[in-house]
């Protein structure tokens, strides 16, 4: 009796380590998009030997199935627009992936200024909503911390800081305003 193993799975493939290897791969590239590094990482795990998974790795970056570079690039677009991640910390996810950094710098370019600080603006105007209650050096330290923590410089941190909480301070003032007629008394 053969033992409870799954259809189509690498266990179930010929004992060729190639197959093993191609297997492996392509399931994985099913979910979601990995680096050669990812794949040979988990190629290792699966204990394929290192020359069959060469092969399969070698073969697959041909025909395009592995791209780190398009990798790259999905990456910061992300990460960038759904997390609002600075250019820092997008580099070092890629790094942490396996990217070689020079294709993870050229990724990173596609991130310019103006996108970093309109991405750090939105994410203080966010959070700062919920910081109303908090007195100013709270509010802009842990607002300074958030932007940190996301891999942005201490100077425009800073910087984004001062401009969202200024405006958010003149917003109130002029909120406070309306709350008097025009003789100066609270109706």
């Amino acid at each position: 009796m053969t033992p409870d193993v799954a259809p189509g799975s690498p266990e179930d493939a010929p004992a060729d380590p190639e197959a093993v290897a191609r297997a492996v791969c392509l399931r994985a590239l099913t979910g979601a998009p990995k680096t050669r590094k990812q794949l040979a990482d988990l190629l290792a795990e699966r204990d394929v030997p290192e020359e069959a998974a060469a092969t399969v790795l070698d073969r697959f970056t041909e025909v395009g199935l592995i791209d780190d570079a398009a990798f790259a690039r999905a990456w910061v677009n992300s990460r960038q627009a759904g997390r609002g991640l600075a250019r820092r910390a997008l580099s070092s996810e890629l790094r942490a992936k396996g990217v070689d950094p020079e294709v993870a710098a050229e990724a990173v370019e596609l991130v310019d200024d103006e996108d970093e600080r309109a991405a750090a603006h939105r994410l203080v105007e966010r959070r700062a909503r919920s910081m109303s209650r908090l007195d100013r050096t709270t509010a802009t330290r842990r607002l300074m911390g958030m932007l940190a923590r996301k891999g942005y410089s201490g100077g425009l941190a800073a910087a984004v800081v001062r401009d969202v909480l200024d405006g958010v301070a003149a917003e109130g003032a002029d909120e406070a305003l309306l709350d008097y007629d025009e003789e100066g008394a609270l109706p």
